[in-house]
C-alpha cells in the first residue's frame, strides 16, 4: 500500500486499528509498571518536562507499528522528513500525554496513537492507563471503550455542563488568553476540570463523562486521535470561531454538539 496514492480498504484499517491498540496497550502496560519507580526527568522547556518512560513508551510503539508509514512523534520528530502537515498517511504518536502529572506521581496520563490521511484521522486510539480503559475509533465506524460503543452526553446548557481545559506551556508569559475565557466559563459551568491531560479529555467528551473541552497551542499529537473518538461518538469540533477543526490548528473546542454554539460564544468572548 502506497501511503501518497490511496486511502486504506476497511480490512486494511482495521489490520492498522489492531496494530495501534496492540501498541497503545503495550506502551501503557510499560508505563504502568514504571510508573512508581524514580524517574529521570529533563526539561524540554520552563514547564515542559519530559521522562525516560516517554522515550521508553514511544521505542515500543514505534516498534509494534513498524517502518511502513510516516511517523510524527513528540519526542522522536518526524520521519521520514516530515514537517507540518504529513501528506499521504501518518501514524502521530504522543507516548505520554501528561508527562507532568507522571512525573510528580499524579496517576492521569494517557498514550495516543491516531493515523491520518493528511490532516484527516483515519483512526484514533487513546489508552487511559491508569484506568485501564482502551479507547478507539475508526472514521465512520463509530467509538468504543474497551470494545463497548460510547456516545457523547445529552446536556444541553453549559449550566449543567462539566467542561474541561487545560494550559499551554508557554502560560508564564502569556497568561491572559487563558485566564480570559476561563474566567468568562467558570462562572457560567456546573464546573470546569484542569487536569493536565488533552488526549484524556478529548476521551471523556466523547464518553460523555464531560460535557464539553477547550484548550489552545496544543500540538498535533495532542489531539488527533481524540478528535476522532469525539466525532465518532456524536460530538461536534471546531475552532473558537466555529470553523473547521484539524489537529494542526492552534485552537480546539470539543462539546457533545447540543452546547457547543452556548460555549463557543463564551470561549470566544
Amino acid at each position: 500500500m502506497s501511503p501518497q496514492q490511496r486511502l486504506p480498504t476497511n480490512s486494511e484499517l482495521q489490520r492498522l486499528l489492531g496494530r495501534a491498540t496492540e501498541a497503545a496497550t503495550q506502551a501503557a502496560d510499560f508505563l504502568r509498571r514504571a510508573f512508581h519507580t524514580p524517574h529521570t526527568v529533563r526539561r524540554k522547556g520552563a514547564i515542559d518536562l519530559v521522562t525516560e518512560a516517554d522515550v521508553g513508551s514511544e521505542a515500543i510503539i514505534l516498534d509494534i507499528l513498524g517502518n511502513d508509514l510516516a511517523v510524527l512523534a513528540e519526542e522522536s520528530g518526524a520521519r521520514p522528513g516530515e514537517s507540518g502537515t504529513p501528506s499521504g498517511l501518518a501514524w502521530v504518536i504522543d507516548p505520554l500525554d501528561g508527562t507532568t502529572n507522571y512525573a510528580h506521581g499524579f496517576p492521569w496520563f494517557a498514550v495516543s496513537i491516531a493515523l491520518l490521511a493528511n490532516d484527516r484521522p483515519l483512526i484514533g486510539v487513546v489508552a487511559n492507563v491508569m484506568l485501564h480503559e482502551i479507547y478507539t475509533a475508526v472514521a465512520g465506524q463509530g467509538a468504543w471503550c474497551n470494545g463497548v460503543p460510547i456516545r457523547v452526553s445529552s446536556t444541553s446548557a453549559v449550566g449543567d455542563s462539566l467542561l474541561a481545559t487545560g494550559f499551554p506551556y508557554d502560560v508564564h508569559q502569556h497568561p491572559q488568553p487563558v485566564l480570559d475565557p476561563l474566567q468568562r466559563v467558570l462562572v457560567r459551568a456546573r464546573g470546569v476540570r484542569r487536569a493536565g491531560a488533552a488526549a484524556l479529555d478529548l476521551a471523556l467528551v466523547a464518553h460523555g463523562r464531560l460535557d464539553g473541552f477547550w484548550e489552545i497551542k496544543l500540538k498535533p499529537w495532542d489531539t488527533a486521535a481524540g478528535m476522532l473518538l469525539v466525532s465518532e461518538a456524536g460530538g461536534r469540533l471546531s475552532d473558537f470561531s466555529g470553523a473547521a477543526y484539524t489537529p494542526f490548528h492552534p485552537e480546539i473546542l470539543a462539546t457533545n454538539g447540543q452546547i457547543h454554539a452556548e460555549l463557543q460564544q463564551i470561549v470566544k468572548g
